[in-house]
């Protein structure tokens, strides 16, 4: 993920987090709330993510000194998550929870509800924050930062635009489609969170043979 300018670090960005990979996780909160409703969770939910973006970008090298942390170990992590919340999307898991839930587990606040159903694959993403990190620990340099976190912004602006244009389709999106969509989805992010993981051990200097070899 080695960038050195705003174009390439909004290119990585908008392929880990842009629309192809949050407009499905919308169409499958949209099917229970209304056009009005769901704006106004997709206001909340790409402030929150925007907020979680540029202070891991402002604060990526705290954090990565302060936890002792490298690039690998974020690459090996992001893999791992990624992984575990891809192959749950295939199996139709719903990961999360919280003991403000009612009895069919879900919250009492219908906002905080979404914006909990929302939170791995839009708000604090596992593969977007760890691409945020990396991408910031390329400079030491506020003015690289503030690099990262307005390519970041601007995917994150470009992913709201797509969902309030596209709110009435995603709530008329048949059930079934969803279904096929999110394990379709789910197959390609595993072999993405499966790369980032391999990345990492390339990182530790680990050889990774290609296929076939």
């Amino acid at each position: 993920m080695s960038a050195f300018n705003l174009s390439s670090a909004f290119v990585t960005f908008f392929a880990v987090v842009g629309p192809p990979k949050v407009l499905l996780a919308f169409a499958h909160v949209a099917k229970t709330r209304g056009h009005a409703e769901l704006r106004k969770l997709t206001l909340v939910t790409t402030v929150v993510a925007a907020v979680v973006g540029v202070t891991m970008a402002y604060t990526a090298d705290w954090l990565t000194t302060f936890f002792h942390i490298s690039d690998e170990s974020l690459q090996l992590a992001g893999g791992v998550i990624f992984f575990i919340y891809a192959v749950a999307l295939v199996l139709g898991i719903h990961l999360g929870g919280s003991s403000a839930e009612g009895e069919d587990g879900t919250l009492a606040n219908p906002l905080a509800e979404g914006v909990r159903e929302l939170m791995l694959p839009y708000v604090a993403s596992p593969l977007a924050i760890t691409a945020v990190l990396v991408e910031s620990l390329e400079k030491d340099s506020w003015s690289w930062h503030s690099t990262v976190a307005g390519a970041y912004l601007a995917v994150v602006v470009i992913n709201c635009l797509a969902v309030l244009l596209l709110s009435r389709l995603l709530r008329r999106t048949h059930q079934t489609s969803l279904e096929v969509l999110s394990r379709l989805l789910g197959l390609l992010l595993a072999a993405v969170g499966v790369e980032l993981f391999l990345n990492g051990l390339q990182g530790l200097g680990v050889h990774v043979g290609s296929a076939g070899h």
